[in-house]
């Protein structure tokens, strides 16, 4: 194969070099972050008073962590380092606190943030030729202005089409011959049931690659869409506090996610410990953010659980890579005293034949116990009114749960097309326990 790179001499930089360049960058990022409210007070509890402070990558860890809990406390603007009159947007996200976490920047940091973004999306393969349409929420979240951007700097024809009303993105799809999609993987998967209901051929349209974020998914799911969509599957992975998409990509070997290490500096850490951890031990990912000035962040807790490829990729690019995110730290659920990623029950459901394409984990509270009810869709295939296959189909799913996850759940079987679907970030987990219990 040959692969095709947007910055050839960065993206296959010899690791001294790379290290050296990212040690003068992470200098200039303390020196700029003491420029702000929270890190001036953070850092000078720790001792640093200057970038001097730094004298080698290894002393990233004389800097403390910064923690989401930090930028609500930091709201509005304790993490700005520019005048204001020299920032030109903002993105933000809401948690369940509601005070949202802010990022702004100026002009310098657009540009450098798109050009990841399109570095990302020529490693794919795609070129000036491909017509993209994203189907992401705009506004403040990162994703749709991010991705766009990104895919005009490569030169692609771009449709912002946004998430959902899926009739009309197969129209657009067959009137402007759409051969990329950017979209969540449960959005992909609902784009090709609305294919089969709404009667609309394959052949209608060119599709042929699919950039997938926003949420963890299984390798089953990357393998299941690109089976029933007929196309390539890219995983991407970025945040709202790492600038957004862009961060990390697979590039056309699709062996794992380039950190683009020109821009972030990546840690693996205990979650527990905060220690860090040899190549190849999953753990929490932490990011330094190097490409952006008017909000330093500086060790991110990100709270994604993933490890570091040890070998080398195919491509020939130096930046090390990333194993798909599995789940994050605060997505556990503790059942019973079990613990639980959601990502290993989608592990095992979609990797049956039988199964739909959407589920919904239930935990629920009986008596003094946790209950679990794994609910998902059958296959168009498979008839509800016939009880001999769903009742063994049912226990088939029961039993490989048990055997993953040690925890024995109820398993609900629902028609084609009756589980909610989100436009968004798929909602999977419904903890229905009382939170004081």
């Amino acid at each position: 194969m040959t692969y095709q790179y947007w910055n050839q001499k960065m993206e296959t930089l010899p690791r001294p070099e790379l290290e050296a360049y990212q040690l003068g960058a992470l200098k200039t990022a303390v020196g700029q972050a003491l420029r702000t409210p929270f890190y001036k007070e953070r850092f000078g509890k720790a001792g640093i008073s200057s970038a001097d402070a730094i004298k080698s990558l290894a002393d990233i860890r004389k800097i403390p962590f910064t923690t989401k809990h930090d930028l609500r406390d930091g709201f509005p603007y304790g993490f700005l380092s520019i005048p204001r009159d020299e920032v030109v947007r903002l993105h933000a996200s809401s948690g369940t606190t509601g005070t949202p976490t802010t990022i702004y920047f100026n002009r310098e940091d657009l540009s450098r943030w798109t050009s990841f973004v399109a570095r990302s999306i020529y490693a794919t393969g795609c070129n000036k030729a491909d017509v993209f349409q994203n189907m992401i929420t705009y506004g403040l979240f990162t994703g749709g202005l991010g991705f766009h951007a990104g895919g005009e700097e490569v030169g692609m024809l771009v449709i912002p089409s946004g998430s959902g009303n899926t009739t009309r993105q197969f129209k657009l799809m067959q009137d402007f011959g759409t051969t990329v999609v950017h979209a969540t993987p449960s959005f992909l998967l609902h784009v090709e049931s609305k294919m089969r209901e709404e009667g609309v051929s394959r052949d209608s349209i060119k599709l042929r690659k699919a950039f997938a974020g926003a949420e963890p998914y299984s390798e089953d799911t990357r393998r299941r869409i690109e089976e029933l969509l007929k196309i390539d599957v890219y995983n991407s992975y970025g945040l709202s506090e790492m600038n957004g998409p862009g961060v990390a990509f697979e590039c056309q070997a699709k062996n794992g996610l380039h950190i683009w290490e020109d821009g972030y500096i990546a840690e693996i850490v205990d979650p527990d410990t905060l220690e860090p951890l040899p190549d190849g031990e999953t753990g929490e990912l932490v990011l330094t953010c190097l490409c952006r000035e008017a909000t330093p962040m500086l060790r991110y807790r990100t709270r994604d659980l993933s490890s570091f490829y040890t070998e080398p990729c195919a491509c020939g690019r130096t930046h090390r890579r990333l194993h798909r995110i599995t789940g994050r730290t605060d997505d556990m659920l503790i059942i019973n005293g079990v613990n639980l990623f959601p990502s290993q029950i989608e592990e095992v459901i979609m990797s049956m034949k039988e199964v739909g394409n959407n589920y919904l984990i239930v935990v629920e509270k009986e008596g003094v116990l946790d209950r679990l009810t794994v609910k998902t869709e059958v296959g168009q295939d498979i008839f509800m009114d016939d009880a001999r296959p769903l009742n063994a189909l049912r226990e088939k799913i029961r039993k490989t749960l048990q055997a993953s996850i040690t925890i024995n759940p109820r398993v609900e079987l629902h028609e084609s097309g009756s589980l909610p679907v989100s436009e968004g970030k798929a909602k999977r987990v419904q903890d229905m326990r009382p939170k004081n219990a």
